[in-house]
């Protein structure tokens, strides 16, 4: 390929991850309001934000936001380093899950309940999937797990499963729900997120091409 065809395609491979990275974090927030309104269990985090909310009287999506905020403080003693995709977790998945919370509304009945969470999971593995591979950084919650992996020298699975057990039982204290919704979704996101990172791949910038926060952190988002 010549450089002039290879400079020409770095604005819309470029274009497609910014596309891919915030149209992935709108979809996170939308997919988090469908397990919330099927009321039969949310992601472990969810659990942990549902609770500080009863407790606040904020929303989900605000206390969401401080949390990821507060997470990405515990970055600086880990050395670890934000990209734009780590600010933009903090800001917009937050903001994308009380827009959702505000229009869709509770499920009533078995069926619509199952089909809610269930399209919840596997959306918020699409969602996973797409700013992921858009590859402009790690959410902050997945960053703690990256850092302290290195930190401790823990396995990231051993370290993630310590942190999640830790948020949801914390959670489900303040009052969080933690159901079915909640076990089917640590057992399914990580296949549904290695099935949509291989779906919404993006190559790999043309050398030369300017790369922006492009480390995949596979490592803190899926269960192997």
């Amino acid at each position: 390929m010549s450089r002039r065809s290879s400079r020409s395609r770095q604005p819309r491979q470029l274009a497609r991850r910014l596309i891919q990275l915030y149209g992935g974090l709108v979809l996170y927030g939308a997919s988090s309001a469908l397990l919330v309104r099927s009321g039969l269990g949310l992601e472990p985090w969810n659990v942990l934000h549902q609770g500080v909310a009863e407790h606040t009287g904020l929303s989900m999506g605000v206390v969401l936001t401080v949390t990821g905020a507060a997470v990405l403080l515990l970055w600086i003693p880990l050395r670890q380093r934000p990209g734009l995709g780590t600010v933009s977790n903090v800001l917009v998945i937050g903001a994308a899950m009380d827009a959702s919370l505000g229009v869709v509304p509770d499920a009533h009945g078995w069926t619509p309940r199952i089909a809610m969470m269930v399209a919840g999971i596997v959306l918020n593995g699409a969602a996973t999937g797409l700013y992921i591979a858009a590859r402009f950084g790690p959410g902050p919650r997945d960053g703690l797990m990256t850092g302290l992996n290195r930190r401790t020298g823990l396995s990231v699975r051993l370290v993630r499963t310590a942190v999640e057990i830790t948020v949801v039982v914390t959670g489900f204290a303040l009052g969080g729900t933690v159901g079915v919704g909640t076990l089917l979704y640590a057992v399914a996101i990580g296949p549904l997120t290695q099935v949509f990172l291989r779906v919404f791949a993006v190559p790999a910038a043309p050398s030369g091409g300017t790369v922006v926060a492009a480390g995949t952190p596979r490592r803190a988002i899926l269960r192997r």
